[in-house]
Order: C-alpha cells, then structure tokens, then sequence
C-alpha cells in the first residue's frame, strides 16, 4: 500500500507578516498532482492543518478545495487535529466527509475506530489520534497521569487493543501529533510542554508497522517505522536549513516500510546572515541570497544609521532585523544572553527564584507550584484562542 505522509499545513499563517496563501496553494497543487502520478492509496495529514483555532475565510477555502480535488482524485484522505487545530471546528462534517472519503480524526475517545483500506495483499488499518492536550482528555482516556507520555500511551493501547482483534496479518498506521524524544524542534513550534515535560519516548508507538507523525517542522526519521513529514513550507527562519518534503511511503505484505521522499515547492529561499553591516553589503559570497527572504543579524558595537533600509538596497526581501552586538565576554550583558539563551521558561523561572532567595533555588513542591502555574497559562491561552 502506497501512503503520502504530510502534516503541520498551517494554512493561514504568514512569515514575517508576508503572506503565504498563494505558497500555500502552490504546495496543495503539488500535493494533489504528486498523489496522482504516484498512484497513492491514501494521504496522511498529521495535524496543524490551520494554523489558528479560528482561521481566517481564504485558509478555509484553501482546505476546502484541497478536500474536494483528492475526493474527485478518489484517494482517501486521512486527517487529525494538531495543537493549532480547533479540533471541534476541524470535525464539523466528518460523517458526511466519510462519505467521500475524507476522514477525519478530532475525538481523542474515537482513538481506537481505524480507518480500513485494503490492497493485494489484506486489510490496512489506519488510526487517527488527534493531538492530545493532558489536561483535557486525560479523564476521557483513563491515563494515570495527567502527561503527554501518559496521555498517549493509554491512547496507544486502545489501539493495539482493537490491533490485536483483527484478523492476524493486518497492518497497521497510526497518525499522531506530539513531539517525540531524538526530534529536532524549530522556532516555529508552540511549546506543548506539560510539567516540564513535552517529549514522548518513540517506544510508545511499539507494535504498529507505521507511526506518521506531525508538530516538528523539519523532516526527520526517529526509526524506520517512526518518521515526521515536517511542514511543506518555511515558517521560520530557523528553517533555513531544513529540506522541505513529504513521505512517499510503500507498506509491503508483512507491514515492511519504503519511504522515499518528495521535495515541495519552494517559493523563495530564506537565509540567516550574520556580521557588521558594511561586511554583508559588501561581501560578494552573500550574493546567493540577494533575492531570498533575509534575517540579518548585525553584531556592529554601535548600532549603524538606517541599516534595515540599506541592507534592503541589496537584500530586498530582507523581513528580519536582529542586533547581536560583539562584546566582550566580561561585559555584563553578554554574560546575561547567554545564561538565558536556550532556556525554557520553567528555567527561568526558577533561576529567579535561586536569585532572589540568594542562591537557595525551589524545592519540589515549589517547583511543582511553578510547573502547574505556567501549564495554567498555556492552556488558558490555547482556549482563550478557541473560544475568539
């Protein structure tokens, strides 16, 4: 069976308040030409379809088309919600969508209700999970505790429940939407963290022949069975390395995996550069970039005259501005960047209770106290966007 494995769309978003829809077009196009040459049997969309809980009517109508092209292609499509998702709004339809094959996986109680297909050689199942926010389904799932590995391990033995009652030889695939141990994140990710932990052991996923998974934005393989897509498109410029791909993948008769990947468009090149600002207006090796999207980072002691619209005299795509001056490493403020640099909020927040307290950092009930406020906040601010 041959599966087309993409996630984290985020139809609606923009890079650097440039807009990406006619990018993002340009990618379902590819999307939809791709499952026709290469004959798919089904596309896999691993969440993060929108990039808001309420996404504004061209991204909607973006989606809608997209539905309607693999409807006529007569490819099923298999679809979950991301943490970006209002899975509610996403799940609208979904009976009636089923019809057309488009399926769509919101509910986290419907873990364990695959989606069948059939080739040469027997019956696929395919299992949707939608992103699982802990604090939310944990009641709903039965999970003894209120964590991402918790959370999706009770979701995961659901499905090899419901696995191990069908017929033996039947594959399986499941879609989920987390951030698993040995992935690399991006700027571009929402923190999911919970308790100060956001990563899931890729061992969750034991005892199916695929796991297709979404959230990071850079294609990645954690094992030959566990893979992300990453986003079709750049969306920050922490990306500016990334390869920007979907899986093409082929489940033999005794659920081995083949994957190769599909590169997607490319609408512009992005690049970081980095240096005084005299050097990247002069310097001819920068000349590769001078009609990419551009973040430029000026390391001048003093900040120059005019530097955004001088470097747009020859980058003029330049979106981005950062000002890293080079300083000694006795200066105070270097010293400072750099202890906060890479930390998380938990971190810093405990740094600053070790500092006022002299050097006496939080015990554990007080880091418990600071781990629950700061998940209060995330998830506040996640339904507070929902319910705009």
């Amino acid at each position: 069976m041959r599966l087309l494995h993409t996630s984290d769309w985020h139809l609606g978003r923009s890079f650097h308040r440039v807009s990406l829809l006619a990018a993002q077009a340009a990618f379902l196009d590819h999307l939809v030409e791709t499952a026709r040459e290469q004959r798919v049997d089904a596309v896999l969309v691993a969440g993060d379809v929108y990039d808001r809980a309420v996404p504004p009517l061209a991204a909607v109508e973006l989606y809608d088309t997209a539905l309607h092209r693999l409807a006529e292609l007569g490819v099923p499509t298999v679809m979950i919600s991301g943490n970006h998702d209002s899975a509610r709004r996403l799940g609208v339809g979904a009976g009636l969508m089923e019809r057309a094959g488009i399926h769509l996986r919101t509910d986290p109680g419907g873990c364990a209700d695959p989606v069948l297909l059939a080739d040469e050689h027997g019956k696929v199942a395919l299992y949707g999970l939608p992103y699982l926010e802990p604090a939310l389904v944990r009641e709903e799932l039965g999970a003894e505790r209120a964590g991402h590995e918790s959370v999706l391990r009770t979701a995961m033995d659901r499905v090899r429940a419901d696995l191990a009652g069908r017929p033996d030889g039947t594959r399986s695939v499941v879609l989920a939407h987390a951030f698993v141990t040995g992935g690399a994140a991006s700027d571009s990710e929402r923190d999911i963290t919970v308790g100060g932990v956001a990563a899931v052991p890729a061992d969750v996923f034991d005892g199916v022949d695929y796991a297709a998974l979404g959230h990071l934005h850079g294609c990645q393989t954690i094992g030959e069975r566990v893979r992300y897509s990453g986003s079709p498109l750049a969306y920050s410029f922490s990306e500016a390395d990334q390869r920007k791909s979907m899986w093409l993948i082929d489940l033999g008769e005794r659920g081995a995996v083949t994957a190769e990947r599909i590169d997607c468009p490319v609408p512009r090149p992005i690049a970081r550069v980095r240096g005084r600002l005299d050097t990247l207006l002069e310097d001819p090796e920068l000349a590769v970039h001078e009609q990419s999207w551009v973040e430029a980072t000026l390391t001048d002691p003093a900040r120059p005259r005019e530097p955004m619209a001088r470097l747009a005299e020859r980058f003029p795509h330049v979106l981005s501005l950062v000002f890293a001056p080079e300083r000694a490493p006795e200066d105070p403020l270097a010293s400072y960047a750099e202890r906060l640099k890479g930390r998380t909020d938990r971190q810093i927040a405990e740094d600053f209770v070790a500092h006022v307290r002299g050097g006496s950092g939080p015990d554990e009930s007080e880091r418990a106290v600071l781990r629950a406020a700061l998940d209060e906040i995330r998830v506040g601010d996640e339904a507070a966007e929902v319910a705009r």
